[in-house]
């Protein structure tokens, strides 16, 4: 299933948009939008789809989620029955551009964290202990906020975030590799995986082209991406695999195939490690979910 695009309605009054909801239960379809979102569940409890990560979510909860990464969150069926007119489920989101401070704004020393965060958020962050309970409270002060405090508090929330060791990545690294427009060698290489990941690819042929020795080059890969070559290049796998999934056009031998594994066997035990289930439970629990 294709994620459908999200126009934002930013006020003329704003540079970001902060809005508090309430609803009978979470109804947004796969979408996708240009801006960062960071959400915190207000109320009610079910299950978040973002980018190949399916999780539960629960009242409390904060994601930061990078620019154009599909999401949607969806209550349990038994919860929206109970809850059709009884406002169960609520939200409170921020929605900004990297640019909405001026185009330069992030780029300045004192900013160079909150860029890193940014960065970072390509690969959706849930965020954790202290720093989930202090964006918390923040997040709901900014309702009685004016403007001008309101934008000093979003700014305390991203420079907090970026400070902070409580940042817990969502997606697989494989999900949005191709979106680095670096030129330097280690882009190379991640080239390189994302036009031959459906192939055998052999470490001797990236090192040599490289002019490194196997050894060196498994070092400096481990150094810039904190995998290994294998398990990175699975999970470039596994990510693909989880788009072909919900698209929900192919069987799953078929797409075993299509995202590079040699046999089927080995396709379930690399999924579900990544995933934490096997992939006809991802596509039934998607597209049950996503309608």
């Amino acid at each position: 299933m294709e994620p459908i695009l999200s126009k934002i309605p930013f006020s003329s009054d704003a540079s970001f948009l902060y809005k508090k909801f309430d609803c009978d239960y979470f109804n947004d379809p796969w979408h996708f939008h240009k801006e960062y979102e960071l959400v915190m569940i207000n109320k009610s409890t079910g299950t978040k789809f973002i980018g190949d990560n399916v999780s539960h979510f629960e009242e409390g909860d904060i994601t930061l989620i990078g620019s154009n990464i599909p999401h949607l969150l969806r209550n349990r069926e038994e919860f929206r029955i109970k809850n059709k007119t009884s406002g169960g489920a609520g939200a409170i989101y921020i929605h900004f551009t990297k640019d909405f401070l001026g185009s330069r704004f992030f780029d300045i020393p004192e900013m160079k964290l909150v860029h890193k965060l940014l960065e970072r958020s390509s690969l959706a962050l849930e965020l954790l202990g202290k720093t989930k309970k202090y964006t918390v409270g923040k997040l709901h002060d900014m309702h009685d906020e004016n403007p001008t405090q309101r934008l000093l508090s979003f700014l305390e929330i991203l420079i907090k975030l970026s400070q902070s060791r409580e940042l817990k990545p969502l997606l697989s690294t494989g999900y949005l590799a191709n979106n680095s427009g670096d030129t330097d060698k280690i882009n190379n290489v991640f080239e390189f995986i994302m036009k031959n990941y459906t192939n055998e690819i052999y470490v001797q042929e990236i090192a040599s082209k490289l002019n490194m020795s196997v050894a060196s080059f498994s070092r400096y890969f481990k150094q810039h991406t904190r995998k290994t070559f294998s398990d990175y290049v699975t999970e470039i796998r596994i990510g693909h695999a989880c788009r072909l999934l919900m698209e929900n056009n192919h069987s799953i031998s078929e797409i075993s195939y299509k995202s590079g594994f040699d046999n089927l066997s080995n396709f379930y035990r690399h999924f579900r490690k990544i995933t934490g289930i096997i992939p006809k439970e991802y596509r039934v629990r998607f597209l049950k979910i996503s309608v």
